[in-house]
């Protein structure tokens, strides 16, 4: 059993972070390491004295973290990256945006089952984690919220819905995988996921700083642009180090395997409290929203020279605004017209205890993008 030593963490926006030593001889490969998931996950398993290794396309500049360079969507990368790497822990955070969901399927699934088809034959994998999302009881992006969804909170155990989704099509990648081979599994559910990450295609906390700046600089309020039903419901939100904990926790603990989970922060907000809090924080006048959805995809159209002009005024270290912002998701996100929050039963009765104040959270998390003059 590895030790896990318990310690206090300087945010106060968080329960005291426990430290999950390695078990013996364990090597922990991150795939997706640049994006916000992962780049959270290799910080925490340095600072538990991990031996770890990144794989991503560009480097990962963690600080005590290997790194190999591989593209996901060939499987001759990967046999060339990983043929001598023999990790024993994997931890899949990636995943590649298609046009359909057929594409997704097609491609996201081939990813899993090709790294896996790498590794599994090298004999040393003991658990493979695999994180997805609240798309599972949602459905895709081009069938989102349509159709009869489960009752909230959504239940780990409720039934697949009936139409294509390509975390089905990895969850499948993964449990035939660890029957071939002999690996334990567990997959993480993450409601949006907040946390630090530059490039990222799903970043709400970056997106919202980078909308209040263009607003602020061309005095426009910064107003909720999604629906009525996500200002006035009630909402979670995944903490990318909470996530990662919630991954070393589910590698190392024997009641944790071969089990799917909900991972959410353990707390509900509601954007009409949070909405003039992070106005205030951010220097904007704060309005609700109107009749209609505002989408930001449409209101931030054209919105690259002021967002140049930002860059030079600030000296910000990202000119290019597309990888700051992901309009497209945080528009998904706020402008359902269905409640959304998910029950962590699985993760409670095993021994999980993790939890993050999402209200304070944020504000924190919108300070380390300003800090590091990605945002103004």
């Amino acid at each position: 059993m590895p030790d896990v030593v318990t310690t206090p963490t300087p945010a106060a926006d968080r329960a005291p972070t426990p430290v999950r030593r390695p078990p013996e001889g364990a090597h922990a490969l991150v795939v997706g390491a640049t994006g916000i998931a992962g780049s959270a996950l290799l910080e925490q398993l340095v600072a538990a004295g991990w031996r770890a290794t990144g794989l991503s396309r560009k480097p990962a500049e963690i600080a005590g973290a290997g790194h190999v360079a591989a593209d996901l969507l060939s499987p001759d990368s990967l046999r060339a990256a990983l043929g001598e790497l023999r990790p024993t822990h994997v931890f899949i955070t990636a995943w590649s945006r298609q046009a359909t969901e057929a594409d997704n399927i097609r491609v996201n699934g081939g990813m899993v089952r090709d790294l896996l088809a790498v590794l599994g034959p090298q004999g040393s994998l003991r658990h493979v984690t695999l994180v997805t999302g609240l798309k599972h009881y949602l459905g895709p992006f081009e069938a989102y919220g349509v159709g009869v969804l489960p009752d909230t909170p959504f239940l780990e155990d409720a039934e697949r819905r009936p139409v294509e989704n390509f975390y089905y099509a990895q969850e499948d990648e993964v449990f035939a995988a660890a029957k071939a081979f002999g690996f334990t599994w567990s997959v993480h559910r993450a409601h949006t996921v907040i946390g630090h990450a530059v490039g990222n295609a799903m970043n709400l906390v970056s997106t919202l700083g980078a909308y209040a700046a263009i607003v602020r600089a061309t005095g426009r309020p910064f107003q909720f642009p999604g629906s009525l039903t996500s200002w006035h419901g009630v909402v979670d939100l995944t903490d990318a180090a909470l996530l990662a904990d919630h991954q070393l926790w589910a590698a190392t603990t024997g009641a944790a395997a071969d089990t799917a989970f909900n991972i959410v922060d353990g707390d509900v907000v509601r954007w009409r409290r949070l909405w003039p809090r992070l106005a205030a924080h951010l220097g904007v006048e704060a309005r609700g929203p109107g009749d209609t959805v505002l989408p930001l995809e449409e209101q931030m159209a054209g919105a690259e020279p002021v967002w140049a002009r930002l860059v030079a005024e600030h000296n910000l270290v990202e000119p290019v605004l597309s990888r700051v912002a992901s309009w497209w998701h945080t528009d998904a996100d706020l402008g359902r017209d269905t409640e959304v929050l998910a029950d962590m039963t699985n993760s409670r009765l095993a021994g999980f205890t993790g939890y993050v104040s999402t209200e304070r959270a944020l504000p924190r998390l919108l300070d380390r993008y300003r800090a590091e003059r990605i945002l103004p």
